[in-house]
């Protein structure tokens, strides 16, 4: 099975929407409300998933989410073999995805730099008057 195969595509949908239902009903008090599956890659051979998560709220939030997460990583799996039936049961990874944060980063510095010219061009304005 290629990597961007129409199947492949399919079944990573299908991890990524059972292990968003799962990780909402997981009870380690560690993982935060606002935890949601971004992406999933499943593996071609279905050995292996890597699974990008995004968390909202500050860093001792996202490393006490990733904390519970593998914790409870055996009763992830478990469930997911449950709901989703695939020849194997792939391991799971759990990898920080912090692109919302950086995008948020990004767009305040964008707005902090017009503020800053639109200061500027005024401020030149005023002085050619």
């Amino acid at each position: 099975m290629r990597k961007n195969s129409t199947k492949n595509n399919r079944i990573n949908g299908e991890v990524a929407r059972a292990l968003s239902q799962i990780i909402r009903d997981v009870k380690d008090p560690r993982v935060g409300l606002m935890t949601s599956v971004k992406e999933v890659v499943v593996a071609p051979d279905l050995k292996t998933c890597k699974v990008f998560i995004s968390v909202l709220g500050n860093k001792k939030e996202c490393e006490d989410t990733m904390a519970g997460l593998n914790s409870a990583k055996g009763f992830i799996r478990r469930e997911l073999a449950r709901i989703v039936n695939l020849r194997n049961t792939p391991e799971l990874t759990f990898i920080l995805d912090d692109s919302i944060a950086y995008g948020v980063d990004m767009s305040r510095r964008i707005d902090e730099v017009i503020k800053t010219d639109m200061e500027g061009a005024s401020g030149a304005e005023e002085a050619e008057d």
